[in-house]
């Protein structure tokens, strides 16, 4: 018979309504037999009584329902966000806050390659010129003044956008005759150097080809596995993958299913590879997910569904927004997919019953996917689908009672609040829509389910930053933006486990501490119920355990 294990600790909130807190957990094969007190559990017949947890907390492993493993190519770059940025090693990256910083880094990142050939680019990540608001945009020339030999890609922060070096516009026949979209030009017809969305970024096949290469990488990977892990986070997406070409699998079943590995994982393919190397239509895409999820699929690695980009960000001007537009500066709108032909391209997979989940910044975008969610369930009717709004940053309430009527899923992404809600405040969307972002508290009185999401790589995976931003709304200059639309700790605890795990159909498996679920904690220094709502962030995490296997933290480096 299999031995039975019963964890003690400080506290378990359970997030199961009918049993909501306990001090005992009983796990046995990966999975729960029971939360309660000691005398409760043991008659369950023999047991070891496990003590590793006695003055911790736990909660639900926590869900990242939108993430993406590039993710795991944070450390594998040189990184120049605008605020620290924690590392999958544990390791912070100093924040860039002066295009001096910027050009500082970018020649030590130069002379750290000075034995590499002189056509392998330079690629750093993390960049974003909105919080530059006084200084013209970041240029071509600004990059060859500290790197003029060498071709340079600045990744941004959203991963809508990059800015380049005159030497990689060189390389990439990038000039003032090329017609994509999304190629910015001055008011001399040259191109500024800033590429929009991904085909324009996608003429610099040098980097683009680099990043992908580290993106596939099983260092990546692994990273990927230990930024979950430092998060507290036990399942976690990959929101834009490429499994459904088929040449991963093998290397990411081998890692994900490998016992080391801290987290399960749940690729979410994009049907934009159809016609890039992989399956020439929706059809064989629909085929080739079908087959993942019969042969392919485990405990730990899943096939949920595709995820499908309408629109850019809101920081980039890129995303859709309808009337009367942007606050500032000029709209950069861009339609990823023709929106005429967005429910022909989703109907295969809805027929199929695939999970749907659609990117969508601007109001308007999340129109038209609410629009093509009703064309899709008119021709073929699914009850349970769970389809899901991504981003939906400023939707408004009626968007939201309609996605309520339809069964549709909204997953904000909170942690826009605290990183880019003054810019949004000031810039992109001015004071009143700024206020209504992420708007968690008008989702839950119009019974819409709704989870809140990081975007990593975008921002750090942090779950209990993300709580903290949905509980506090605060901006990184200490403005409230929304006072009501604030929620409660229970409420973001909940959208970020139970919540997180319905909109991928996984509620039955994960996102609460009951009989039956896998045996999947988060393993908290405190409870993000007891501790004053500002302090929510700071709560220390131990690591978690994922079905009965204990993942600890490495220990903080000595500062």
């Amino acid at each position: 018979m299999s031995v039975t294990t019963i964890y003690r600790a400080r506290q378990i909130i359970t997030m199961n309504p009918s049993n909501p807190t306990a001090t005992h957990v009983a796990v046995r094969e990966g999975r729960i037999l029971g939360a309660g007190t000691l005398e409760e559990l043991a008659g369950w017949g023999e047991y070891q009584l496990d003590e590793t947890f006695a003055e911790h907390v736990l909660v639900p492993g926590f869900v990242e329902a939108h993430a993406h493993a590039g993710e795991g190519v944070t450390g594998l770059f040189p990184m120049v966000t605008y605020f620290d940025r924690p590392l999958p090693d544990g390791t912070i990256s100093p924040a860039v806050q002066s295009y001096e910083d910027l050009k500082k880094r970018l020649t030590e990142a130069r002379e750290a390659m000075k034995e590499e050939p002189l056509d392998k680019p330079l690629v750093m990540l993390g960049f974003d010129p909105i919080y530059f608001k006084d200084k013209p945009r970041l240029t071509a020339k600004d990059l060859g003044d500290a790197c003029p030999d060498r071709p340079v890609f600045i990744y941004h922060a959203s991963a809508h956008v990059a800015t380049v070096n005159t030497r990689m516009m060189q390389i990439s026949n990038i000039t003032r005759d090329t017609l994509t979209e999304g190629v910015v030009k001055g008011p001399d017809g040259e191109p500024t150097g800033e590429l929009q969305e991904q085909p324009a970024m996608s003429l610099a096949v040098t980097a683009m080809t680099l990043l992908g290469e580290q993106a596939r990488s099983t260092a990546a990977l692994w990273n990927f596995g230990y930024a979950a892990r430092t998060a507290g986070v036990t399942t976690v997406t990959d929101l834009a993958g490429s499994l459904v070409l088929g040449d991963s699998v093998d290397v990411w079943s081998g890692i994900v299913n490998d016992p080391a590995f801290p987290a399960r994982v749940c690729s979410y393919s994009l049907p934009a590879a159809i016609g890039s190397g992989g399956p020439s239509s929706a059809e064989e895409v629909v085929a080739t997910i079908k087959a993942l999820q019969m042969k392919r699929a485990s405990a730990k690695l899943r096939f949920p569904g595709i995820k499908v980009i309408i629109d850019g960000s809101i920081q980039g001007w890129t995303a859709k927004v309808s009337w009367p537009g942007y606050y500032t500066g000029e709209d950069h709108g861009i339609w990823v997919e023709t929106p005429e032909r967005l429910a022909e391209m989703l109907l295969p997979f809805h027929k199929a019953g695939i999970n749907i989940h659609v990117h969508c910044n601007g109001d308007l975008a999340a129109d038209v996917f609410i629009e093509t969610v009703e064309k899709l369930l008119i021709a073929w009717p699914w009850l349970d689908h769970r389809h899901t709004c991504q981003h939906a940053q400023f939707v408004t309430s009626a968007q939201l009672r309609r996605m309520a009527k339809l069964g549709m899923c909204v997953n904000f992404f909170a942690n826009h609040i605290f990183y880019w809600g003054d810019e949004h405040y000031e810039q992109t969307l001015g004071p009143e829509r700024a206020n209504r972002m992420e708007p968690c508290a008008t989702a839950k009185r119009e019974g819409v389910s709704f989870s809140i999401h990081s975007d990593a790589s975008v921002t750090p995976m942090d779950r209990l930053h993300v709580m903290w931003c949905a509980v506090n709304r605060s901006t990184h200059g200490g403005r409230v933006l929304g006072e009501h639309e604030k929620i409660s700790a229970y409420d973001a605890l909940h959208a970020v486990t139970l919540g997180a795990a319905y909109q991928m159909h996984m509620d039955a498996e994960i996102g609460s501490i009951e009989v039956g679920k896998y045996a999947d904690f988060t393993v908290l220094e405190g409870s993000p119920l007891d501790v004053a709502p500002e302090q929510i962030k700071d709560i220390r995490v131990w690591g978690t355990v994922v079905g009965g296997v204990k993942y600890p933290n490495p220990p903080k480096a000595a500062s």
